[in-house]
Formats: C-alpha cells, structure tokens, sequence
C-alpha cells in the first residue's frame, strides 16, 4: 500500500466539536466520542466537488438509471477482481433498508433468519421489526465462524420445509473478522444443502487492511442465488448522503423485483452522486485513509499494552473498529458505561451486540492519533 503523503485523519478539535451528527452531538461537550461508526476525516475532494457542482447547477431531483451500480462494477473490478453485473443490482436508501426488504423478499413472517453475534446492533431490531425470528449463532473461536453451528442452525430452520435466511456481516462488525475464501465457500455449500437464502452485509469490504483481502461472497461458487448489499457509506463517511447497491446473485435477480418501486427510487440523488464519486475518483484518498487507520490500529495495540494491558484485544483484519474484551477489569456486563460515566469517553455497549457481547465494548479508532491516545487515557485514568 502507499503510505499516506496526505492524512486525512487529522481535523482538528475544534473544527470536529462544530459537527452536528449524531456522534457529536449525542453526548456533552466533555465526552470524547469514539462510539458510532463515523470517521474524524476530511472528506475526499472528488466527492466535494462532485456534490458541490451538483448543487451548484440545481441537479437536486431524482435519481435516474445505474450510474451507481456501474460507479460499483469498476471498483469491484479494480479491487476485488470481481465482476459485477450492473444490471443485477439495484439502489436502495441504504444498507440496512436494503437488508431488510431483501428479507421481506425471501422470507415470510415467523421464519428463521440466522445471524452471528456479536453483531452489527440494528440486525437484531431489523428482523424482529419484518416479523422475523432472530436465530443467533455466536461466533466461534478467533471471532471465527462456527459451520457446524450453522449447519445446525440451518438444519433446524429449514428441516420442516420453511424457508430461512442467514444474514452475515463481511467484513464482520464488531470484531473486524475478514472471513476466509474457505469459510465463504463452506457457507455456500451449507445453504445450498439446506435451502437457506443467504444476505451479506459488505459495507466495510473498501477497509480492508494489508494481507486481508476482502472475498466477495457472490463471487463464489454456490452463491447464484444469495444478495450483497453494499454502500460507499462507511469507508468514504458518507453516512449523510443516502444511497446503497443491493446485488443478487443470477438466479436470484427476480427477486429484486420484488423490492418495492418506491424503495428502489429512495436512494438520494445526490447520495448517488457522492458515492459514485468516490467510487471512481476517490480511491487515491482510500488508500491514504487505510494507512492512517493501520497506523491507528497498531498504535491502539500499543497503548492498550501500556495503559490497560488487562484489556484483550486482537487488532481488527477489516474495519476501524476495535472490539474490546474488558472481562478482566471486573467492569460488569458493559464496561463501556464506566469508561463514560469516569472518564468521558464514549465507547460502544458490547451488550447491544447481542450474545458474547457482554463484558466488551467496541472503540472507533478512526481518528487523529493524538484523540486516539487521549480515549485510552481517558479510559486507564477511569479505573
């Protein structure tokens, strides 16, 4: 990887405390956030522009065509070597709206849908908000799928002729697991043995660290008749501008058909915009992104061993999130409350990331180093 000649970790202070989103807005001017999944960066300049010259000339209607899809195809090409057939895919709003409706699609009400926790929190209240049945499958060992619990989990679900669906985050949010090719290829084989419909989340696949590739799961053989839902959202922090790429497998494209009109044309014009931008143009600041973030991610290891060495953490292969097993300070199910209550910093509960969650706390490296080591201070002065 290139190393980083413009870092775009590095907003200042104050420029960060005038942001009103929901990460600095949630908690008191004294908290350091370092929660939810937004980046302390300076956003790409071809997506500024992009936006920008839109706005200037009015282009503020709706969204028309696959200009995102295709925007998708090249960069899944470039990066991933993977070709993606714009024309099985279709716009949605966002990640979790496409989820969803791909869901309701696939599944009828009181079906299974398998999930994996520790997990993404709005998995959970997704399912049950479609009048779905959560079947957890913790992860196993390593934060490693476990395949013969999901075999089980896949037997029992479908063994009485009901339809089912596993919903699996790739990258994994919150450990930052890179699933193998050899795992996705066992997750094929296992759902097509047993009929389940298999949805991936890939909105973390761009942050994929140095000897970590990311494996698309409809690249592989098995998956023609699964879902990727994926978004430039998380790795270009482009939460604000609404727009995500739902893309079936060949045999699963009817399907699409059966998401709502209205939610394939919800997506943001100018979401589109952004996020086809950075697709295309904004991959030189990817790159420059992921070498500060793998400078953050080792030097998160480093102060964790100076600070709170009790802490055990394996550095992420995937994500800018840090999953923080706290057990042996004795902080009770969700450490993460002490760490705010004591020392002002705001930290993720591991209990809303449902079984194995507890006793943890997720931390947002994705910031300037200084911030970074600022939150671990925080956190060892709290104790």
């Amino acid at each position: 990887m290139t190393p980083s000649v413009e870092p775009v970790l590095d907003v200042p202070w104050a420029q960060l405390r005038r942001r009103t989103s929901m990460k600095w807005r949630r908690f008191g001017p004294d908290v350091l956030p370092m929660w939810v999944a937004e980046m302390d960066v300076h956003l790409a300049e071809p997506v500024v522009r992009a936006v920008v010259d839109a706005i200037a000339l009015g282009d503020t209607g709706y969204p028309e065509g696959r200009p995102y899809p295709e925007a998708l195809a090249r960069f899944a090409a470039d990066r991933w070597g993977w070709t993606l057939n714009p024309e099985q895919g279709v716009t949605v709003p966002d990640v979790t709206a496409g989820i969803g409706e791909v869901l309701k699609a696939v599944t009828r009400r009181g079906d299974a849908v398998v999930v994996n926790p520790p997990v993404y929190t709005p998995f959970f209240q997704l399912i049950e908000n479609i009048e779905r049945r959560v079947v957890p499958v913790p992860l196993g060992s390593g934060h490693r799928l476990d395949l013969p619990a999901l075999d089980a989990a896949f037997r029992a679900a479908t063994g009485t002729g009901g339809t089912a669906a596993y919903l699996l985050c790739s990258p994994h949010n919150p450990t930052g697991t890179a699933h193998t090719r050899d795992e996705l290829a066992a997750v094929a084989e296992l759902a097509g043995r047993h009929r389940v419909r298999v949805v991936v989340d890939e909105v973390h696949a761009p942050l994929m660290y140095p000897g970590q590739p990311h494996v698309p799961y409809l690249s592989l053989p098995g998956s023609d008749e699964a879902f990727a839902v994926l978004s430039a959202s998380k790795a270009w922090n482009l939460v604000a501008f609404k727009a995500a790429v739902v893309v079936a497998g060949p045999r699963a494209v009817a399907d699409l058909g059966r998401i709502p009109e209205q939610v394939r044309e919800a997506a943001s014009h100018l979401g589109v915009i952004a996020h086809s931008a950075a697709l295309d143009h904004g991959r030189d600041w990817l790159d420059n992104l992921l070498a500060d973030l793998d400078g953050n991610r080792r030097l998160l290891g480093e102060l964790l061993a100076e600070h709170l060495p009790a802490i055990a953490h394996h550095p992420p292969q995937a994500t800018y999130l840090a999953w923080l097993d706290c057990h042996a300070l004795d902080l009770a199910d969700d450490p993460a409350r002490i760490f705010l209550d004591r020392g002002r910093v705001a930290l993720s509960s591991g209990p809303e990331y449902g079984p194995g969650g507890e006793g943890h706390a997720r931390l947002n490296f994705a910031t300037s180093p200084q911030l970074l080591a600022e939150g671990v201070r925080r956190m060892a002065a709290s104790l």
